[in-house]
């Protein structure tokens, strides 16, 4: 009745039910961050694959969308063929009642038909949901959206219910092509064809259903993740000092009961003033240690949720540096602190040279590194660090001016000049302005106009540390990115090996 139809649906089936239950995994946050701070289960190779993890979930999910799209297509010419190729012989096998019934009527009258349409659904709205152009700016669908992953996996357990295929279960009493005994009265017949007569009529079952063996694991790791993380996520946080840097960007300090993290690692910050349900990641720019016990975050003030959220913690903007510390006088918006959680940043001090780029506000994974060196932290090999920092605007380096001139000047104290290589680059000349303070000075030796010459910067970075592994670490525009891990891959480095890893958030 159906011929290539079944073997289609039934193959694209089996793959959903694959990607179905992979998808999940690069979500378990803290478990990958478990593996990837466990120095006995996790190699430099395997934290570079612990890396992916994000376009993995990305891969997983186009395999989705590709094989419903099979498998939906595959299945609407199954019910066709049900409908033309009705039969009167097995009326038990049919999906349809009867013969010519309408397909559209087929669908819309059994469980597989209604919970498939109600899956098609999500995932379209998914799907569009997770485009670029529409995360950046209404984050708010893309999260809705994204949360009926537990909606789609519930229809999905029902979706087989029912089931549109069957298998015959009377094999041995029935083997197929076998001659009813009102087709031939004669043993004569029998006997020439070769072929037995059944000893009863054949009986049909639909298929045992498989996809909750398939995605019932990975959804219990990961809603045992989502318990833990909500239990971890609700100890309070006490904000310590929120603070305006230039160029429309907030620092905000806090302080976070038995709150542990390490250089390079990233937070989920949720503010119910602002949403309920909306988590944000942004990079600690510092951790607690054990001289003090706060951790901070810098945040640049772009959309909806930053500019509510800042508007909740700071009194219109004024120009300069404005502090306000905590006092009984002002009451700070209720923040909830989920994390930390692994990052590619983390990998800075597992190589000897390291090489660390950031593009504008993507300074913050390296700004937790810095200030971990400005601190004294110890037992990594980090033996030579470069740090590449391109702006737009010359007032975004006041960001972290103090703490570049403050670890510039301890180095410099412990004898050790050469271990912090420091390039600074405006890229935008029109929008020049003078470091005048002298405390600066060190910043403006180090300051260059344009956009840097990368072959030139690898090319010496690779004769200075020849036959060596150097970490290249990348936080900032795509094109920046790409152009480093074009550069990286080419051998053009004799005796020096470069390897690239991209900061994203999973």
């Amino acid at each position: 009745m159906l011929g290539l139809g079944l073997c289609i649906s039934r193959a694209s089936a089996s793959v959903l039910n694959l990607n179905c239950s992979l998808v999940l995994l690069p979500m378990c946050r803290s478990l990958l961050t478990f593996i990837r701070g466990t120095q006995k289960m996790s190699s430099k190779k395997t934290r570079r694959l612990l890396d992916k993890s994000k376009t993995f979930h990305v891969a997983c999910g186009v395999a989705i969308c590709i094989f419903s799209v099979l498998h939906v297509c595959a299945h609407l010419v199954n019910v066709v063929n049900f409908s033309a190729s009705y039969s009167e012989e097995f009326p038990a096998l049919n999906l349809a009642r009867y013969k010519g019934e309408d397909p559209k009527l087929i669908v819309l009258t059994t469980i597989p038909g209604v919970t498939g349409i109600l899956l098609v659904l999500i995932l379209f709205l998914m799907f569009i949901s997770s485009f670029h152009c529409i995360r950046a700016s209404k984050y708010e669908i893309f999260w809705y959206t994204h949360n009926l992953f537990i909606v789609f996996y519930v229809i999905l357990m029902m979706h087989i219910v029912g089931g549109a295929l069957k298998y015959q279960t009377n094999m041995e009493a029935h083997p197929p092509g076998c001659l009813r005994s009102n087709q031939s009265s004669s043993t004569e017949r029998e006997a020439e064809d070769g072929k037995p007569h059944c000893r009863e009529e054949p009986s049909f079952h639909h298929h045992y259903p498989q996809t909750w063996l398939w995605v019932s694991a990975p959804l219990c790791l990961y809603c045992a993740e989502r318990v833990y993380r909500y239990i971890r996520s609700s100890d309070p946080v006490t904000i310590v000092a929120a603070m305006r840097h230039p160029c429309n960007v907030m620092e905000l300090r806090m302080v976070k009961k038995n709150f542990k993290a390490r250089p390079g690692q990233y937070i989920l910050l949720n503010c119910p003033g602002v949403s309920s349900f909306e988590n944000h990641p942004f990079t600690l720019t510092t951790c607690p240690s054990e001289n003090k016990q706060s951790f901070g975050i810098h945040l640049r003030v772009v959309g909806d949720w930053t500019d509510r959220f800042t508007q909740l913690l700071l009194p219109p903007p004024k120009l300069g540096l404005e502090i306000l510390p905590v006092v009984q006088q002002r009451r700070y918006p209720k923040i909830y602190v989920d994390g930390p959680f692994g990052s590619p940043s983390e990998d800075v001090f597992n190589y000897d040279v390291s090489l660390c780029v950031a593009g504008g506000i993507g300074v913050t994974p390296f700004a937790s590194v810095l200030h971990a060196l400005l601190d004294g932290w110890s037992g990594f090999k980090l033996q030579r660090l470069y740090f590449v920092w391109v702006c737009r605007e010359l007032q975004s380096f006041c960001w972290f001016a103090d703490l570049l001139c403050a670890l510039h000047q301890k180095l410099w104290l412990e004898n050790k000049p050469d271990y912090f290589n420091l390039k600074l680059y405006v890229s935008q000349a029109d929008k020049l302005q003078n470091l005048s303070k002298e405390k600066y000075q060190v910043l403006t030796s180090r300051l260059q106009i344009g956009r840097p010459r990368w072959k030139l910067l690898m090319d010496d970075i690779g004769r200075a540390n020849s036959g060596r592994r150097v970490g290249v670490f990348c936080c900032g525009p795509k094109g920046i990115s790409r152009t480093l891990h074009r550069l990286c891959n080419s051998n053009s480095h004799t005796g020096t090996i470069f390897e690239f890893n991209k900061e994203s958030f999973s």
